[in-house]
């Protein structure tokens, strides 16, 4: 399914289409199937922790991130 083929989507201001992905991910949620999570996700995933575990002063507070970010403008 493509956003093409629903044209009443398409015409719905930018508030209403917010408004109907909430909807979409409440439904998915609300459905409770479970969703088979990629072998590579979980990978990334185990990778990052052992990162984190090996080295966790690495880590940036959020404040610190936002400075970051806002220095490079």
């Amino acid at each position: 399914m493509h956003l093409k083929d629903i044209p009443q989507v398409v015409q719905l201001s930018i508030p209403e289409k917010i408004l109907l992905v909430e909807e979409l991910w409440e439904s998915i949620y609300a459905a409770e199937v479970d969703v088979a999570i990629p072998h590579d996700h979980i990978s990334e995933l185990e990778n990052r922790l052992a990162r984190h575990r090996s080295h966790p002063d690495d880590l940036l507070s959020f404040e610190d991130l936002c400075k970051r970010i806002e220095s490079r403008k």
